[in-house]
């Protein structure tokens, strides 16, 4: 399993909603999300940005180049 695998496994899991709603405010179809997880398709660099501030993460972070997690200077 490659890190962007485990990293997002992780932030499903933790972000107490259900993979359709995480693709649904993300504006992507549940398949692509799914792909995503089992590590099937990796995302565009626009995908792994929009996944991180959606997680609130780094891209770093998401992509397994920080080990602690660096939230994002988003502000919510």
């Amino acid at each position: 399993m490659n890190q962007f695998v485990a990293r997002l496994t992780e932030l499903l899991d933790s972000c107490g909603k259900s993979q359709n709603q995480v693709s649904e405010e993300l504006g992507i179809s549940k398949q692509k999300l799914s792909k995503w997880k089992t590590g099937y398709n990796e995302p565009s660099i626009d995908e792994i940005i929009a996944l991180a501030h959606y997680f609130n993460v780094s891209c770093d972070y998401l992509l397994g180049a920080e080990e602690e997690i660096c939230f994002s200077n988003k502000n919510k």
